[in-house]
């Protein structure tokens, strides 16, 4: 493949990833799609409507992977989600933490930056602190703290962790077969949960969820396909172009905004290049701005007190650290990486709902002691 080949594909990859991630936040705005909010309404007022709305997202990313993986598109296991080994541990504190975060912050990362979009100038403060927190877990001290504990605690399996891969290892179907008939199962269950309550069939619910699932697999369609290269002119490998891991690459929330603020300090480094995630985060606000503009809703929001204040901070580098632990946030993890099917996105995934259900009710419990 040409030099100018390669130059053009990344191109392409780079303004997919930016349009799809501005497409899904003007849905996230729209629709108010969020994760905290999914769980702290049921917790705080037993409505599943925004759970279904999430778990609409879910069976659809689920089902556009796994059909990707049954054409033989993609491979789970080229993604950061389905390697051998099981970091258990990491998803688990990781995502506790994350969880815990965005109770706090009042929104998790992409909600937190699609709130950017509509002039939310606390979740502005949120997004810099979890940068913060994940450039520094990827790089940094917390890093090291990582890497010399809960990164220690894993489980070693022979071939990829995917549910697929296993079933395949098991029963000796091949990985596509497997791929096709898991990821159907899962999907129709999710789907046929949705659709149980009449609250789960109402236009936001499946605008949301359609919208929001759809751009899933379409980044993984352009990571794992558009972008793919079996054999990079450069280093005679495989690659897959402008990704931050050098591997097939989603819709995430964590890891990207520290990189997106790494290229924003060390700009004049040619070493530093737009990669997908980079562009993403950017592409996420200006769809959210697009919507909120168009709407009417555009609104500047700060801080209402002190306590305000130091909860957001809080709540953003909570987030940061945890969601780099945990490899993925409720984008990351809760919907790229659950879509692969892999056994640690299940387990980040628990850590986080867990995470964010103790923090509610630490919240209320501070309320009824005021």
């Amino acid at each position: 493949m040409q030099d100018v080949d390669h130059s053009a594909i990344t191109s392409q990859v780079l303004w997919g990833a930016f349009l799809l991630a501005a497409l899904f936040g003007a849905i996230a705005q729209r629709t108010h799609f969020c994760t905290m909010g999914a769980i702290a309404d049921v917790v705080n007022m037993h409505d599943w409507t925004r759970a279904r709305m999430w778990a609409l997202a879910i069976a659809v990313a689920i089902l556009g992977f796994n059909a990707m993986v049954a054409l033989g598109w993609v491979s789970a296991g080229k993604t950061i989600y389905a390697g051998p080994q099981v970091l258990w541990l990491s998803g688990i504190v990781g995502g506790a933490i994350f969880g815990f975060g965005m109770v706090l912050a009042s929104g998790c990362g992409s909600k937190s930056l699609v709130r950017v979009g509509g002039g939310n100038l606390k979740s502005l403060v949120v997004v810099v602190m979890l940068a913060v927190g994940a450039f520094a877990t990827l790089r940094g001290i917390t890093a090291v703290l990582r890497v010399s504990t809960v990164d220690r605690a894993l489980i070693e399996l022979p071939r990829g962790q995917d549910l697929p891969t296993l079933l395949s290892g098991a029963t000796g179907l091949a990985t596509p077969t497997s791929a096709a008939l898991l990821g159907l199962a899962f999907g129709a269950a999710l789907l046929l949960w949705v659709l149980a309550k009449p609250e789960g069939r109402t236009l936001d619910v499946w605008l949301g969820g359609l919208g929001i699932g759809g751009v899933i697999v379409g980044m993984w369609w352009i990571s794992g396909v558009l972008g793919y290269l079996p054999e990079d002119p450069n280093t005679l490998e495989e690659a897959f172009l402008a990704t931050n891991s050098r591997r097939m690459e989603s819709l995430s929330m964590a890891a990207p905004v520290g990189y997106a603020l790494d290229w924003l300090l060390f700009f004049s480094d040619a070493n530093k290049l737009l990669t997908l995630g980079v562009v993403s985060v950017v592409g996420v606000v200006v769809g959210s701005a697009a919507w909120a503009l168009l709407s009417g809703s555009f609104r500047w929001e700060g801080f209402g007190s002190v306590e305000d204040t130091a909860n957001h901070l809080t709540g953003g580098l909570l987030m940061g650290v945890g969601g780099v632990t945990a490899l993925g946030c409720t984008i990351g993890q809760g919907l790229s990486g659950v879509s692969t099917l892999a056994i640690g996105s299940f387990i980040a995934l628990a850590g986080i709902v867990g995470g964010a259900v103790l923090a509610l009710h630490y919240q209320m419990w501070r309320l009824e002691r005021m």
